[in-house]
């Protein structure tokens, strides 16, 4: 402990130089795990005794490198869609392909409205497989991957029902309709409702009534509307949305529940979304927990105004008007401080969490008022120590050392954070 203590001490006067150095991370800069949204989506095949899975997968242009071409800005990666057992033992079907972008401004590289949409469809036996998806981004050779339990339907029954795909966009092209569909499942209800599209597999004509219903968090039923409709022989598409329904932030489930009462014939299927509001980061998703994360760049006083509001709607429009004050360009439907701020906060909660949530810890905090370091001296074994870590902001002269007295990761702050460096920089 008496090396550490001399660490420590030294920290606090000057930036160090370590004479043994441990794992160094030169450069660090702020990068979430990058995200790609996928959808599974159950539809009845052409093929006899299977169904066709369509896998949908969705990439933000702010999740891949763009780099300068001749006609503006190019982005290439790769993907491969693998199909398994449920036990992962054997590889049943794999589709890889590369997807290609080109774009004329460096604005829509980094828009976070843009994205790419790739769609493989696999013909499967009914049952349970582990479907991985494995990105690649080609430039920065960066790559990341996400694994899936999906249960593949049986469709071909006298009474059946696809999955409920999400409607981002619907269009109609020479009479036909084209759907984009909504991967992510982030729905903005106040502005859009919620568009949706499923199909009905049935072996004759049938009158039917359909109940929609939206169930919150705890089950209960937000939302019913029942509807007659008329279903034809094989496939039956249906198109609807829900309108004027007043949802909070967070998550919700979508039900469709098919009946047929003179067979006595029943169907449903559900399809799980997250309601967010149009200008709130799409990680938001409980109002009381992102006003207290609001503690590294708010007042008591201003935190106070917030929670001390009478109504839900009250507080809602509070909350909204501090993060206004704080948007450097009010015309603009972006806000950057505000998205940056709860980049941070997800960012701390992904890296920093043990026994409690990452925002709440001393790397967290660090990292959501400062951003992140431009280097990371990691000391996880020393011999004569606890482990304990080293930040170094270069543009503001100053280290900050974070020991582990448990040797369970929890970090603790050792340099006193104060004054002007307790402010939230951008």
């Amino acid at each position: 402990m008496k090396s550490l203590f001399k660490i420590i001490c030294c920290f606090l006067l000057v930036t160090a130089v370590f004479a043994q150095p441990g794992k160094q991370d030169k450069e660090i800069k702020f990068n979430p795990k990058a995200k790609f949204f996928e959808d599974y989506l159950n539809f009845a095949s052409i093929e006899s005794g299977k169904t066709r899975l369509d896998v949908f997968v969705q990439v933000p242009y702010s999740e891949i490198q763009f780099v300068k071409a001749s006609a503006g800005f190019e982005s290439k990666y790769n993907l491969t869609v693998s199909v398994f057992d449920e036990d992962k033992d054997n590889l049943l079907v794999e589709k890889s392909w590369s997807e290609k972008i080109t774009v004329k401004e460096f604005d829509q590289t980094i828009s976070k409205y843009n994205y790419n949409l790739s769609l493989r469809s696999f013909n499967l036996e009914p049952g349970k497989y582990l479907m991985r998806t494995a990105f690649e981004d080609v430039d920065s050779r960066k790559e990341y991957a996400a694994e899936n339990v999906i249960n593949v339907r049986k469709l071909e029954q006298e009474f059946a029902m696809s999955d409920i795909m999400l409607i981002s966009k619907q269009t109609v092209i020479e009479g036909s309709s084209k759907i984009i569909p909504n991967v992510s499942r982030n729905v903005a209800a106040k502005k859009d409702g919620i568009p949706f599209f499923f199909e009905v597999y049935s072996s004759m004509p049938r009158e039917v009534k359909i109940e929609y219903s939206v169930l919150d968090n705890g089950k209960d039923k937000v939302y019913k509307e029942e509807v007659a409709r008329q279903i034809d022989s094989g496939r039956t598409q249906i198109f609807h949305n829900i309108k004027d329904v007043d949802l909070g932030l967070g998550n919700y489930i979508l039900a469709a529940d098919v009946k047929d009462d003179k067979n006595d014939l029943a169907i449903s299927t559900i399809k799980n979304f997250v309601s967010r509001w149009m200008g709130v980061p799409t990680s938001i998703r409980d109002l009381d927990k992102a006003i207290a994360q609001m503690v590294y760049i708010a007042t008591s006083s201003e935190l106070d105004e917030i929670n001390d509001s009478k109504s839900k709607e009250e507080k809602i429009q509070k909350y909204l008007a501090y993060w206004k004050k704080k948007d450097p360009d009010p015309q603009s439907e972006d806000n950057p401080v505000f998205d940056e701020y709860y980049r941070r906060v997800v960012f701390a909660n992904e890296n920093f969490s043990h026994y409690i949530e990452g925002w709440r810890t001393d790397r967290g905090m660090v990292f959501i008022i400062l951003g992140a370091p431009n280097n990371i001296d990691r000391h996880p074994f020393e011999y004569d120590s606890k482990p304990y870590e080293v930040w170094e902001y270069y543009e503001l002269n100053k280290s900050f050392v974070f020991l582990d007295e448990t040797g369970f990761g929890d970090y603790r702050l050792i340099t006193p954070l104060y004054g002007d460096f307790f402010r939230y920089r951008n």
